[in-house]
Parts: C-alpha cells; sequence; structure tokens
C-alpha cells in the first residue's frame, strides 16, 4: 500500500510509519515540524492516510483525503487493527508505559520469542527506534489512555503500571478515567489476562533483586519490573532469562538518560506530571546522594499545568525543602510553559504561567527563565560536579545540544 502519515514527526505515529515502512508497503508524511499541512502534500495515488490524534478534522491535508475518497484512519484506529492480528500485549497505566514496554520487549526478545513492538520511545536495543519487527505473533505496545484511545486495541494481556489524574483536557475527573480504564480491561477475552502493578510491593523477595540488578534508579522502576516480571512468568520465560534481560536494560532515551558526562553530569527525562517529576527526583538523590542537584523544568501543556497546579507547586516545594539534612534538588529553573499545538483551550492559557508556579513556590533556590536565557545561566553558575535534570515532554531536550 502507499500511505501517508499526517504528524508523521510524533513519537507514536513515526513508529508506526516505521514498522509499514519496513514491511515494504511505501510511506509518505507532512509535520508541522517541516512547514504547514497543505493539500498537495498528499500523493494522489495514497490508498491510506493514518494522522496524529491531535490532527484536526479540518486539517487541509484530511480534507483532501476526504475529497479524493481516501480511506483515513487516527493512528489509535490503524493500531488498533493491527492489535487484531497478533497476540497482543498492551501497557497501560498514568506513568511507566514505556519503561514497562521496554523491559517487557527485552525479556521476550532474550527468551526468543521475537516480538514486534510498538513503543513512545527510542530503545538502543532497537538501533535507536521507537519499533522493532519481529518474526513471531507476539506484538508489545504502549495502550495510551488520552482521548481514550486505548478503546481501539484488543489485547489477550494488559499490563496495567497505575491511574491517577491526568489527561484533564478530556477526561472530567478521576471516575471518568476509572469507567474508560473499565472499559478497555473488557476488551480482553474470556481467556485474557490482566497483570495490575499496584498490587505488587517492594517488599517482595524479587524487589529486592531488582533493587540490586537494575541500572536504571527510582523505586518507580522496580515497580515497573516487577510487572513485566509477572508478565513473562505468564508466558512461561524461566526467571533466570528475565532477571538477565532486566539487568542488562540500558534504559531508554529521554527516561533518566545521562546523555552528558564531564565535571557536569546532565540528565534528559521526559517526567510532566507531577507524579513522575518526583519519581525522578527522588531517583536522582538516590543515585548522586552527595551531589548538588539542579532541575530545569519546562511545564508541558497549558491545561494540565492549570489543572494540576496545586501538585506540581506541592512537588517542587518539598523537592527543595531539606529532608534528612538535604533536600531532593539544590536549584529549580522553570521555564515557558511548552504550547501543545491543537490541544489548548484559549481561556485557560490566559489564566496559567510559569511565573505563577514559581511565585507560589516561594522558595529561594528557584526562578523563572525563558529557554533561550537558561545556557548563559548555566555557564555563569555551574561549579562543576553538579548533576542537571532537564526535564519536561516538549523540545526543553534540545538545550542539551546547546550546553
Amino acid at each position: 500500500m502507499k500511505i501517508h502519515f499526517i504528524g508523521i514527526k510524533g513519537i507514536g505515529v513515526s513508529a508506526l510509519a516505521g514498522y509499514y515502512l519496513a514491511k515494504g508497503h511505501k510511506v509518505s508524511g507532512s509535520d508541522v515540524v517541516f512547514g504547514p499541512h497543505r493539500a498537495k502534500n498528499l500523493p494522489k495515488d495514497t490508498d491510506l492516510v493514518i494522522h496524529s490524534p491531535a490532527v484536526q478534522p479540518d486539517n487541509p491535508e484530511i480534507k483532501q483525503a476526504k475529497k479524493l475518497k481516501i480511506k483515513i484512519q487516527s493512528y489509535p484506529q490503524a493500531l488498533g487493527d493491527l492489535t487484531k492480528e497478533y497476540f497482543t500485549i498492551a501497557v497501560s497505566g498514568t506513568h511507566g508505559k514505556s519503561t514497562t514496554c521496554a523491559m517487557i520487549a527485552l525479556i521476550l526478545m532474550k527468551a526468543g520469542l521475537d516480538p514486534t513492538v510498538i513503543i513512545g520511545t527510542k530503545l538502543k536495543e532497537f538501533g535507536n527506534k521507537n519499533f522493532r519487527i519481529g518474526k513471531s505473533k507476539y506484538l508489545v505496545i504502549e495502550a495510551d489512555e488520552w482521548q481514550a484511545s486505548f478503546l481501539n486495541y484488543w489485547p489477550k494481556i494488559i499490563v496495567l503500571t497505575n491511574i491517577e489524574r491526568e489527561h484533564l483536557d478530556y477526561y472530567k475527573d478521576l471516575k471518568h478515567i476509572l469507567r474508560t480504564y473499565k472499559e478497555f480491561i473488557s476488551h480482553l477475552s474470556e481467556d485474557g489476562l490482566l497483570i495490575d502493578a499496584r498490587e505488587y510491593s517492594l517488599k517482595q523477595k524479587e524487589a529486592k533483586r531488582l533493587r540490586k540488578i537494575l541500572k536504571i534508579p527510582g523505586e518507580h522502576n522496580i515497580y515497573n519490573a516487577l510487572a513485566a516480571l509477572a508478565l513473562a512468568r505468564e508466558l512461561k520465560i524461566p526467571d533466570k532469562i528475565s532477571f538477565k534481560a532486566l539487568s542488562e536494560y540500558k534504559g531508554a532515551w529521554r527516561r533518566f538518560e545521562i546523555v552528558k558526562k564531564g565535571k557536569t553530569i546532565f540528565i534528559s527525562d521526559y517526567a510532566h506530571h507531577p507524579t513522575e517529576v518526583k519519581a525522578t527526583l527522588k531517583a536522582a538523590r538516590e543515585k548522586f546522594p552527595n551531589k548538588k542537584i539542579w532541575c530545569i523544568f519546562q511545564p508541558h501543556q497549558y491545561q494540565r499545568t492549570y489543572y494540576l497546579f496545586d501538585d506540581f507547586v506541592r512537588v517542587f516545594s518539598n523537592a527543595l525543602r531539606q529532608t534528612q539534612g538535604k533536600p531532593l534538588i539544590d536549584k529549580l529553573i522553570i521555564t515557558d510553559i511548552y504550547d501543545v499545538a491543537g490541544r489548548e483551550k484559549k481561556k485557560i492559557k490566559e489564566k496559567i504561567n510559569s511565573e505563577e508556579l514559581i511565585k507560589k513556590i516561594k522558595k529561594a533556590q528557584e526562578i523563572y527563565l525563558p529557554i533561550e536565557k537558561i545556557k548563559n545561566h548555566l555557564k555563569k553558575n555551574l561549579k562543576g560536579g553538579e548533576v542537571v535534570i532537564i526535564m519536561g515532554a516538549g523540545d526543553v531536550y534540545k538545550l542539551l545540544d546547546k550546553v
């Protein structure tokens, strides 16, 4: 087929595009990072158009596809069709999906089960790609809850990491979120399986062993590994293979990724929800107990910042507070909110900004800086030997190239 992807730079859409390309289909694509969407971007002989969920119905390429009567699917709809063709293992939850998905994939690979994988990050084990083509019946995917995308998927096994208030631009409240997860779980067949990581404990003997062997820090990653281990046991994979795979896991792109070493250690991290921020900062302090830790945070989306404002204030205030002689972080820089195209409401954008966060946190160790001024601030103020966490789901990671 000839498939055109709208929003092809997105981490999920690009993985699906890579999958189809590797399967021998012809792929074209457009994205706002390349320039504006235009009707002429769509090849006339296209058989299928797949678009990011963020793409709006009035997109000129969507309108052109309708005019030419070309089949149109959203990314979740297209991935949903694939889940019906494979023995699908779907990793869902508010946090930890990418890491747990990666761990499961690597265990299956180590066990010789040769899975196909579509994941929301890049893995070194995949040649820095976000997908892998396997030859077996197994498909491992992330099942994203935004806009109830996962209701398009029909897995044989669901691995559930956790459930929290998130994506409140779509969901009304936690009850609405729970109802939607319940509906997703109902997609399991009678012989399907739900693995709920919330049932596990750090007191388990497996947790103690994982704490010793995991290369990636943080208690949250022990929970992720416990879920992956439980899945492996259901597939009759010996523990010896699972622990070996987990011990070799190097971590994923922008998941506590140590990208530069020297006198100063830089860490790129995707955390953008208060719970994720707390877990990452706690993991950093555990890994670097005696170093000065800086956090540069770019809030992601005005609506998330608005709805979870008090949670962000509490997490950062606590992180800067002395606990047992040391705070989790020694300095905090908050830059401007990352504007997510197609997902922001003008009324909320007018109500919230990063300066408001700074005012509420009220700590001497935190400041607001526009992103273009951060490089010079680091040059002037870093003494050498610090840990600098560059955190957020937007484009803040590009700072790494500059510093």
